[in-house]
């Protein structure tokens, strides 16, 4: 799988096909591929967290026993309260980074996970929207360090053959997530009472306690365990999840070796894992800027605007029932589950760049059909041109799932060797989050004083994307990492890295890890 590991990349190299591995051919049949995964699966909740908590926005909007308990708030305040989860991963993803580096990926993504559980108990249990605010914060606490942590453990620990499509498909379950979440507000809807609306929120700590019981059966990464000295435990994890158990078999060792080489390697060449590394070489300096522009590009394509203000939206073109509103809102978190999940899977076969620029492209033109039709439906009142917003709204976000959606955590995952793989994803994450926070204080004022004359501003950036991805962002599809180094770094990366197969005689340059192998083995 292609580079999504910033340590080895399978997808596209021959060479695990011709390791000897024991497994089975078909992963279900494999009692430790079949752990493995079960225990990845549950490490995608954190996507589906925030996912649910995108669509419960929708949800609760919808509810008037959820609008009484706010108690009529400004559209200021109303913004502020909505971006509360912003709020508070704003300051933590950094932290979590350095968390995930010193303490291990697995620590993080369970404290973060927890903290998540226990706001969810404390907001059922809130009244107005001050309270409301102060849980959504710490919701976003608990997410920014489960969401730094859990991508980079997913990709890590993955079975090679299977990393690229297991990174590509983390950030596509954010739509599971909304799926279960427009669900139970639907459901509760007929419910004459407060908990109409506390339900749903007690239910967003499903996710966090899933993840919380995955880790019980995932495994630390062995790459952050190399990089602490614990080849050991590396080894032994790499046997027991991608060979049931065979610490001699051809892929595993030569895994082992990859994993030993490159993190040595970026350590001489780096001498520093700090932030100034970013700024220190040109191809770093290259994956730091497409980190920030992969995270405002997310969050400014207009589908903020769409994703929390669905129902607004849906009233100013004629759209008043809430019940309606809540059946378009379940109906559009299934449509874009199934196309970001086609995305996820059609990245590693049409590559990276075509699927960015068909989405950019194909957002634009909806996006501009959306606004006349809503600009036809405010002026005039044909109700036609409502009818016609909505299935628009579905073609423009089938467009941003196909990329956008699954891309988004997966590229910058992809392009970040291991030592700045924390790091480079809390960035790129800040600056989701920052942008979102933006999005969500600023779009119900600007909402509400121009109407559909703000996705003016929509219409702009997502003009902007289009040549930005055509020059910034390279083409990674099957790459292995040293491929993905020489697009970033040049020649000399390629010339720096090579691990012998099995089957090579083994040069001066591979004894000192293959000594390291022997030893181990011994041990």
């Amino acid at each position: 799988m292609g580079g999504p590991t910033g340590v080895v990349a399978a997808s596209g190299s021959e060479v695990y096909k011709t390791l000897r591995n024991n497994v089975n051919s078909k992963w279900i049949q494999d009692p430790g591929l079949r752990k493995l995964n079960f225990g990845i699966a549950t490490m995608f909740a954190s996507a589906a967290a925030n996912g649910y908590d995108g669509s419960l926005i929708n949800g609760l909007l919808a509810i008037p026993y959820f609008n009484h308990n706010l108690g009529d708030p400004s559209s200021s305040l109303l913004g502020l309260t909505l971006a509360g989860i912003s709020l508070g991963g704003l300051p933590s993803f950094i932290p979590a980074s350095y968390v995930s580096d010193y303490m291990g990926r697995r620590f993080t993504v369970f404290l973060g996970s927890f903290i998540m559980l226990a706001a969810a108990v404390i907001q059922c249990a809130t009244s107005g929207v001050y309270a409301f605010l102060g849980t959504r914060i710490m919701l976003g606490v608990g997410l920014g360090f489960s969401q730094t942590a859990a991508p980079p453990l997913t990709t890590e620990i993955a079975h090679p053959r299977h990393r690229a499509n297991v990174t590509n498909l983390f950030q596509a379950t954010w739509y599971w997530g909304a799926i279960l979440s427009a669900s139970i507000a639907l459901g509760t809807l007929f419910l004459d009472n407060s908990w109409s609306w506390r339900i749903p929120c007690l239910l967003q700590g499903l996710f966090p306690a899933i993840q919380c019981l995955g880790l019980l059966i995932v495994p630390e990464s062995p790459r952050w365990l190399i990089s602490k000295g614990r080849d050991q435990e590396a080894l032994d994890i790499l046997a027991k999840y991608h060979a049931n158990g065979d610490r001699t078999d051809e892929l595993v060792q030569y895994e082992f070796q990859e994993i030993c080489q490159a993190i040595e390697l970026e350590k001489q060449a780096a001498k520093t894992t700090g932030w100034s590394t970013f700024f220190a070489t040109k191809g770093n300096r290259h994956r730091f800027l497409i980190c920030i522009l992969v995270g405002v590009m997310i969050q400014w394509a207009g589908n903020g605007i769409v994703s929390y203000y669905l129902a607004p939206i849906l009233k100013s073109v004629g759209i008043t029932s809430s019940v309606t509103q809540a059946g378009i809102n379940l109906a559009l978190q299934f449509w874009n589950a199934s196309l970001s999940f086609a995305g996820a899977l059609a990245a590693e076969r049409f590559g990276r760049r075509p699927l960015w620029l068909l989405s950019a492209s194909g957002m634009l033109a909806s996006f501009i059909v959306v606004t006349a039709l809503s600009a036809t439906f405010a002026e005039h009142g044909i109700k036609a041109a409502g009818g016609a917003t909505v299935a628009f709204l579905f073609i423009f976000f089938g467009f941003y799932d196909i990329a956008f959606t699954p891309l988004s955590i997966a590229y910058p995952v992809e392009i970040l060797p291991f030592h700045l793989r924390s790091k480079g994803l809390s960035a790129n994450l800040t600056t989701v989050f920052a942008a979102g926070f933006f999005n969500q204080y600023v779009n119900p004022i600007a909402l509400d004083a121009i109407q559909w004359k703000f996705y003016f501003v929509y219409i702009a950036t997502l003009a902007a994307m289009i040549p930005t991805i055509w020059f910034v962002f390279p083409e990674t599809k099957g790459r292995t990492l040293e491929e993905i180094a020489v697009v970033f770094d040049g020649e000399g990366a390629h010339r720096d890295f090579h691990v012998a197969s099995p089957a090579d005689e083994k040069s001066s340059e591979d004894k000192e890890c293959t000594t390291n192998i022997e030893y181990v083995q011994k041990a």
